[in-house]
């Protein structure tokens, strides 16, 4: 029997990758097969595909790690029970193809509100979100967060968290376009920070408020003049560095501020923690059914458009989350 995948063969143009034809995957005694309904795709996947993440994934792999989707067979070490049914999962060894290998230690089961899309969509950067402003930022009801890069899938993720742990959440972004898709998902307030003086945009549009969080998954230049707009104890939350600059904070700002600089590295977190990943997936399932997170993708693109949207990610045309539909995509 054999299942369609993406391929990457070599480094380079994500128009180089192939859909192709391979044979179905024998899961190991710990492991379990998942009919992959649904793949949620991020830059990470666009530079793996490039080569140029810090680690080289071996030629030739199937790119992509964040799916949800149906077990269909397990190892003979892993649960029985888990056969039938639906479940997210990290895959180490890919995701963007029909039927998955991952470690079945690593499948949660999905309650019947939360669609695999949902789930797709929702699984790192949600997972990001709620460990960085729960476990990293001790983000409290009624305070105020600037979410910089917010029309991102990351940003989008942090500004739902954000709200659903009652903050009011201003969305900074580059373009009224960008800015209304933030409102959309929930931003309060925002910002058009291409300017060259947006921090004084930004303090208008706070109108007094004291600014007590930041979530950066941008970095280079919007770092430092968004961290010279924190209220003092506030806490700057360092995501990522999708501007492709590493900000040089002069620490006297910290040091007059009474602030906090802090890195969200939810990766390394769950790699340094046994049992991490499936306690943050189940907090992201209680705020699910509880109402007060809703994961979406931006859209969703069938297997063979993978190519053309990882160019468009590299390319930072994209808005939110987008999606890989596989299979029946409930």
């Amino acid at each position: 029997m054999t299942m369609k995948a993406v391929q990457c063969l070599e480094y380079g143009d994500p128009k180089n990758l192939v859909v192709r034809d391979l044979p179905d995957p024998v899961p190991g005694p710990r492991d379990a097969i998942i009919a992959v309904e649904a793949v949620g795709l991020g830059y990470v996947d666009g530079l793996n595909v490039r080569g140029a993440y810090q680690v080289k994934r071996p030629l030739p792999f199937i790119p992509g790690s964040e799916l949800a989707g149906t077990v269909i067979a397990v190892g003979s070490e892993a649960p029985q029970d888990l056969v039938g049914k639906r479940v997210m999962a990290l895959a180490e060894r890919g995701a963007l193809c029909e039927k998955a290998v991952v470690f079945a230690a690593q499948c949660t089961p999905l309650p019947e509100k939360f669609s695999s899309v949902a789930a797709a969509a929702a699984l790192v950067n949600y997972s990001t979100a709620i460990y960085g402003f729960e476990t990293c930022g001790h983000l409290q009801p009624g305070e105020t967060v600037l979410v910089l890069g917010a029309s991102g899938g990351v940003g989008m993720a942090a500004i739902d968290v954000a709200r659903g742990m009652g903050a009011t959440v201003v969305a900074a972004a580059s373009s009224d376009e960008r800015l209304a898709a933030c409102v959309k998902a929930g931003a309060d307030l925002t910002v058009n920070y291409s300017g060259p003086d947006w921090r004084k945009t930004l303090e208008a549009v706070l109108d007094g408020r004291r600014l007590t969080v930041i979530y950066d998954p941008v970095g280079g230049q919007w770092s430092e003049t968004a961290f010279r707009c924190l209220a003092p104890g506030g806490r700057h939350l360092v995501v990522g560095f999708a501007g492709g600059e590493i900000p040089k904070i002069p620490l006297n700002l910290p040091l007059l501020k009474r602030a906090s600089i802090v890195g969200v590295d939810w990766g390394g977190h769950v790699r340094a923690e046994a049992g991490a990943a499936a306690v943050i997936f189940q907090r992201m399932i209680e705020l699910v059914n509880g109402g007060r997170i809703n994961p979406q993708p931006s859209a969703t693109f069938a297997l063979e458009e993978t190519p053309a949207l990882l160019t468009r990610m590299l390319n930072r045309e994209n808005i939110g989350k987008p999606v890989v539909a596989i299979g029946k995509a409930v």
